[in-house]
């Protein structure tokens, strides 16, 4: 009978550059792990979001088979209206809930989006989209009155897009600190046999101070006052997690993994200003400076397309008989795509520069597709650019992120590393999927791979 147990620890958005190269030796519980184990590069699913990437991982399906392409989504055939990710808008089963079927128990903490809290066998806390602590954030109900008394009040998350960086910093580690606690309470106070939890703080230091760290930045400054605080947090981390290894034993393996990358962000396409430029969107009246799409006077008569911003940009296209005020005919549907594809793969940068922009239709990613998926989803050179949403700008270039402060974009890689006690391997297997988490996940711990899973067994 299988008796192994598996603690996945989440490390949002770490890089193979910061964690594998330059930050390795300031981390000796993490290297010992590598030195043993098995690791690599993790490529992320499309698209590279925090949600959907998360529940990519947990199970073993990509982004159109969830219905997820990130944190908003449109209501279907609205130019305006739109809906959170939620748990439940999650309809595949997690890791979680398969084991549960063969008895196995399971601690979650963290993971987005799993708010509001739903059964598990087990125990779970929400992620980084709960609103606060004074809602329902635990299952069973009870256990946050138990984390109240025994950690104090709960955090999920930090505002990381502030001009006050010293406050910020303080803000990270005291919500740090708070999981941690809480993690190695539920490890040590509760049954499991699967225990997975996403640190998202990491996520917010690489946005928020990559530039003072990454001299290949354009903003970056020598001898800035944050200059080695990336470094700093990383040690936080491996000391925390030398902790938690303490308290394990030889038959738990341990794996490492994040959802995505980070790498400078090189500056902002502001995509309805392109495709205004482009003769695709047309305003009746101008807009103000940093108006949001919804909120602007569009002459939608004579519009074939706008879009949504983000770490990736999402093209709607003004459909007849779908949308509202829809111009293009149905026929004609694809023309347009392909038109509108080739325009905005065109599109050079602030210095004249061609860009590497990826665009793509949803179909060309995903063999099932299900919810509100975009008509395009564009990549302004490969994830190098982010994109801006809202309007009223005399040019499509920004030079700061329109929503806060922001230093980072997505990258495509994020990383993994696994660990069996009772092996000695310290192998660098090369690139894996996101999708192969879970399936691995259920062979570890002894049980059939479901034969819908789109990932596969990572072998060690």
């Amino acid at each position: 009978m299988n008796k192994k147990k598996l603690i996945i620890i989440g490390l949002d958005c770490a890089t193979p550059r910061t964690l594998f190269e330059e930050f390795i030796e300031d981390c000796p519980n993490i290297k010992k792990l590598m030195e043993s184990g098995v690791y690599g590069k993790l490529r992320t699913c499309d698209p590279p979001i925090t949600i959907p990437a998360w529940l990519v991982m947990a199970t073993g399906k990509k982004a159109g088979t969830l219905g997820l392409y990130g944190f908003r989504h449109r209501k279907a055939n609205s130019y305006d209206d739109f809906w959170i990710a939620t748990s439940y808008s999650i309809k595949e089963p997690k890791v979680w809930d398969i084991i549960a079927k063969k008895g196995l128990k399971s601690c979650v903490l963290g993971l987005p989006p799993t708010y509001p809290p739903q059964k598990i066998n087990g125990c779970l806390v929400t992620g980084f989209i709960t609103p606060d602590s004074t809602t329902a954030f635990t299952y069973p109900p009870e256990l946050k009155e138990e984390i109240i008394k025994n950690i104090g009040d709960y955090l999920f998350d930090v505002n990381f897009r502030v001009d006050k960086k010293e406050i910020l910093l303080k803000e990270i580690y005291e919500m740090s600190k708070i999981q941690f606690k809480t993690i190695k309470y539920l490890m040590e106070n509760k049954e499991w046999d699967y225990f997975k939890f996403v640190i998202i703080g990491l996520d917010r230091f690489h946005h928020a101070f990559w530039k003072y760290y990454d001299k290949k930045h354009d903003k970056y400054e020598l001898d800035n006052p944050f200059e080695f605080e990336m470094k700093k947090y990383y040690q936080y981390l491996d000391t925390k997690i030398g902790e938690l290894l303490d308290i394990l034993d030889d038959d738990t393996i341990i794996m490492i993994v994040s959802d995505h990358g980070a790498k400078a962000m090189k500056g902002l396409i502001c995509v309805n200003m392109a495709l205004e430029q482009l003769g695709l969107l047309k305003f009746k009246t101008k807009p103000k400076p940093r108006t949001r799409i919804g909120d602007a006077d569009i002459d939608w008569e004579n519009t074939y397309a706008w879009g949504w911003g983000g770490y990736y940009a999402r093209i709607f296209l003004n459909l007849k008989g779908r949308e509202p005020n829809g111009i293009i005919e149905k026929e004609d549907y694809e023309n347009w795509r392909d038109e509108i594809r080739e325009k905005i793969k065109s599109i050079k940068d602030h210095n004249g520069n061609q860009m590497n922009t990826k665009v793509y239709k949803p179909e060309e990613l995903f063999e099932i597709i299900r919810g509100d998926a975009p008509d395009l989803m564009v990549y302004f050179d490969d994830l190098n650019w982010r994109s801006a949403g809202t309007v009223g700008y005399e040019s499509m270039y920004l030079d700061e992120n329109d929503t806060g402060p922001d230093d980072a974009v997505h990258d495509w890689y994020g990383v993994y590393i696994i660990f069996d006690p009772k092996k000695k391997i310290g192998k660098n297997l090369g690139e894996k999927s996101i999708l192969d988490i879970a399936p691995t996940s259920l062979n570890i711990l002894g049980l059939e791979i479901p034969f819908d899973m789109e990932g596969h067994i990572i072998k060690f």
